[in-house]
């Protein structure tokens, strides 16, 4: 099979060993696959995860039909059926997957590359902003990333279940003015020094009661400073650093829950339960069409490298697609 392959040289589109599936695995005839910013750690060299090194086939979700199932998987998962998955090594024309993680593609209107753009975007943003955000009907929510594929998703999410004021950040002003279509109801630009700011007098000066933070080091105080009293801050990325000044003391002053969330270090039992809540939660509004994302771009498999180089200049807006 073809496959988007991390060499010495680079990543490079090259003929792989076909993946057989194990006991619990779903083994699946890629049609599109969807790119995330791990990616461009994994592509760059870097482990994330399981996966990294050379050898290592990129890419963490994907649609497709499945070939075959390991003598695990549950009955309702068929060969032949149309899912949608997170794994690893998708950048390819076939990918296995834990059952767990997988689910039916809804109706036939939904296309492979609709399908490929949800999977990461559902289960990580279901799991910071209802599982770990807690967020409750008529409570507030700022996403910090908000014009990224799972920025969007969040926005919706935050919606859906009963946000009374949704806020969302981008420094790019062309983003910021199209949050408004995926549910914000307040466009912050973090590269003002007044932000902080910004977020108390929207909410009347209490501060919002969810922050889920994929930018991190460059806006942790700010997130502090406009955090509600027993509010809850999720770091789920770092695009803005790894490593910030914190005032501690402004922390502990509004007793803030500060919560970390990652995929590299959860079980595989963990995996699927986040899968399960995420499906009994929100499946009705996906097969709705009320949780989507738009499409930036679609590259075919061939040039992944030009596609990962377009996620790295950082110019998209939601997902970049590979039609695989």
């Amino acid at each position: 099979m073809k496959a988007a392959v991390v060499t010495e040289a680079g990543v490079q589109v090259k003929d792989m060993p076909e993946p057989k599936p194990g006991p619990a695995q779903v083994l699946v005839r890629v049609r599109a696959s969807g790119l995330n910013r791990a990616d461009l750690a994994v592509a760059a060299g870097h482990a994330h995860g399981r996966q990294g090194g050379p050898g290592t086939i990129i890419g963490l979700d994907f649609a497709g039909e499945v070939v075959e199932c390991g003598p695990e998987v549950p009955a309702h998962i068929k060969p032949g059926m149309r899912v949608m998955a997170k794994g690893n090594g998708t950048y390819a024309e076939y990918a296995v997957a834990d059952y767990g993680t997988v689910a039916t593609i809804p109706g036939n209107n939904m296309s492979w590359e609709q399908a490929a753009t949800l999977p990461v975007a559902l289960t990580t943003m279901h799991n910071a902003v209802v599982t770990h955000g807690a967020l409750k009907p008529g409570q507030s929510i700022l996403i910090q990333g908000a014009s990224s594929g799972v920025g969007l998703m969040g926005m919706q999410i935050a919606k859906l279940m009963g946000a009374g004021m949704v806020l969302g950040s981008s420094t790019n002003a062309e983003r910021r003015g199209k949050l408004k279509e995926f549910g914000c109801d307040l466009a912050i630009d973090t590269s003002d020094p007044k932000w902080a700011d910004q977020v108390l007098e929207a909410t009347g000066g209490r501060g919002v009661d969810v922050i889920v933070d994929q930018i991190s080091a460059s806006v942790a105080n700010g997130n502090l400073k406009c955090c509600a009293i027993l509010g809850r801050i999720v770091n789920v990325g770092r695009l803005g650093g790894q490593k910030g000044e914190f005032d501690f003391d402004l922390h502990a002053a509004r007793r803030i829950s500060y919560i970390g969330v990652t995929f590299r270090t959860r079980s595989t039992e963990e995996v699927r339960e986040i899968n399960r809540l995420m499906v009994q939660d929100l499946w009705g509004a996906v097969e709705a069409g009320k949780l989507s994302l738009p499409i930036d771009k679609v590259f075919p498999l061939a040039e992944a490298v030009e596609a990962l180089a377009h996620m790295k200049a950082n110019q998209h807006f939601g997902k970049i697609v590979l039609a695989c």
